[in-house]
């Protein structure tokens, strides 16, 4: 049973910063990436940024591109998106996907967590 719990979310106003995390259990077998989702409402979910698991190589969309930073510590089992210079258009549900595609911000992820809400006025 794989389970994924994001936690940090909250309201901040423009130009503050959020450091999100997502602790993952019950994965068994290697995956190649993982990545952070957000949904707007009214809007389709997109890719925000992916991380490669072994190499640690991060792909961004270029909405967040120097404001935002994907990490992970693998001992832990947690990944962490943190997020400076928050912006109104950023709020969104966030969410963390693991065992996906890499190199690219496709939602086609096999398990996901069920969000954290992230509100900038």
């Amino acid at each position: 049973h794989v389970q994924l719990v994001e936690s940090g979310g909250g309201s901040v106003q423009a130009g503050g910063s959020l450091n999100l995390s997502c602790a993952v259990s019950g994965y068994t077998r290697s995956y190649n990436c993982m990545g952070w989702f957000r949904q707007a409402p009214g809007k389709e979910r997109e890719g925000v940024c992916v991380i490669y698991v072994k190499s640690g190589n991060t792909y961004y969309h270029d909405s967040v591109k120097g404001r935002f930073t994907i990490s992970k510590d693998a001992a832990k089992n947690v990944l962490y998106l943190q997020m400076n210079i928050l912006k109104p258009e950023d709020t969104a549900m966030y969410y963390c996907a693991a065992d996906g595609p890499c190199g690219s911000l496709s939602a086609d992820y096999n398990y996901w967590g069920q969000g954290t809400q992230v509100t900038v006025s």
